[in-house]
């Protein structure tokens, strides 16, 4: 669980500082297109204010979205989400789960999806054997 936490909060971090420079950089295209409609104004032509990108940036979110977004929320803060979760194991540690890093000791415990795909596996291999051919004790598979 601290490990997870941890890494929620580097994501958030990463995320906070992210928005923060692509803010920084939505408002350096603003001042970039207000200074080129001058030089557009002052020499009369007409050179594009904003790149693809970054007019989309602009025109879709806006950098004062962005800020918005910052201000509202607070480093590190969490939607609290409380399930009852029923206690099915009787108080008994949970099984290691590879999922989490934890070292698995024992048989592994194959899902029955796996186990469903591995007995069709068995059943096609059974049944693509030629008519002619018997087959052999070890090809043989109990239902």
């Amino acid at each position: 669980m601290k490990r997870v936490i941890r890494l929620r909060a580097k994501a958030d971090a990463k995320a906070r500082r992210y928005t923060q420079l692509l803010a920084d950089a939505i408002g350096a295209a603003e001042d970039a297109a207000m200074q080129m409609n001058e030089l557009n104004q002052i020499y009369n032509v007409d050179v594009s204010t904003y790149t693809l990108l970054t007019q989309a940036l602009h025109a879709n979110s806006g950098q004062e979205v962005l800020v918005e977004h910052l201000a509202q929320s607070t480093p590190g803060e969490e939607a609290v989400i409380f399930n009852q979760v029923p206690d099915a194991n009787g108080g008994l540690p949970l099984p290691a789960n590879p999922l989490f890093g934890e070292l698995v000791a024992g048989t592994p415990i194959i899902p029955p999806a796996q186990a469903m795909r591995s007995l069709a596996k068995e059943v096609v291999l059974k049944t693509t054997l030629p008519p002619d051919i018997p087959p052999v004790a070890s090809e043989e598979v109990e239902a």
